[in-house]
Parts: structure tokens; sequence; C-alpha cells
């Protein structure tokens, strides 16, 4: 596993082991004691995928206490445009997004800190992104910030929302309970 810093602090890209040959190839995607290793989480308690046809935007979403969690995104097939905005107030990224692109040919695995909202547009005819997060799915504890209301030109006209991602909240309207803790 090759493990590499993104732009936001706690926030990393991460390269998995992947044995290739002339059948495909096999992808090792997690590996507890590598993880430990790196410092990172490993206690996952939930696994889930989305399947997303082209132009469609999901997100961006996240989890507030106390049902935060640390999260992996993966594209097992296609390609997307992944963003993520740091929302922890005092991180020296608060409020900035980032974007990296992920496809079923590079296999990257993104590792992603609580107060990091998500979210991605699928550029190729279908996605499926694979999804693993250290606490449970609480409905009462998910929340999101509307995908137009951030500094990032998603280059798409007219992408295909769900009801719930079209009315969310812009980002100037969300106040954050996440706060950036330098250890």
């Amino acid at each position: 596993m090759v493990l590499s810093s993104l732009g936001f602090p706690g926030c990393f890209k991460i390269l998995p082991k992947a044995a290739c040959d002339h059948r495909g190839v096999l992808v090792k995607t997690f590996v507890e004691e590598e993880y430990r290793a790196s410092g990172l989480r490993t206690d996952f308690v939930e696994e889930f995928y989305s399947q997303s046809v082209k132009n469609v935007i999901r997100g961006l979403h996240f989890q507030i206490p106390p049902f935060e969690h640390h999260k992996t995104v993966s594209c097992v097939l296609g390609t997307i445009t992944d963003v993520t905005v740091d929302l922890r107030v005092g991180s020296p990224t608060f409020g900035q997004c980032e974007a990296i692109e992920l496809d079923s040919d590079h296999r990257c695995v993104l590792y992603l800190p609580p107060g990091i909202a998500h979210g991605f547009l699928t550029r190729s005819e279908v996605s499926v992104v694979v999804y693993r997060v250290t606490s449970v799915h609480s409905p009462s504890h998910d929340r999101g910030i509307r995908w137009d209301s951030i500094p990032f030109d998603w280059e798409v006209e007219s992408p295909i929302l769900s009801g719930r991602d079209a009315s969310l909240p812009l980002l100037d309207e969300f106040s954050s309970p996440f706060r950036y803790s330098h250890g």
C-alpha cells in the first residue's frame, strides 16, 4: 500500500496492492495492519456502494456528531470526479474544496476523516463507488451541503440530482459542529 497526503490535513490517497495478469486484476483494498501502521482507523462497521449513470452528482454528504465517521471511498467501475470540502473549524483548509479523479483503472482509495463533506460526479456511462465507514448510518445525523454552493466548477450543465441533494443547505448556511484537531 502506498499512502500519500492530499491537500486537507488527515486526508490521504491510498494506492492498494494489485496483481495483474492476462485474466484481469485482483486488488487488495484493505489491510488492517498496514492501515494501523500508517495511523489510520481500522474499525469500519459498514460498507456499501452506489451505482450511478453519467452526469449524476451525489453529495456533498457527511454525518454529524456523535455519528461522524472516517470514510474510505473508491471507484471500482467507471470514472468519477470526487470532490471534498473541509468543514472543520480551525483547519488551515476550512471551507476549501479539493477534487481528484478516481477510476477503476488506477484503483486509488481515498481516506477521509470526520468533518470532510464528500460527493462526486460520474464522468463515465456508469460508475460504482464503494464506501467503508467507522460508524453506522444514522438518518437523524446524516447531513449535506449543496453541490453548487462551493467554489468548484463541476463542468456539467444539467447534473442529475436526487431531490434531497438539490435541496441541501448552502455551504454559507451551514454551522459546522466539526473542530480541527492537530493530532
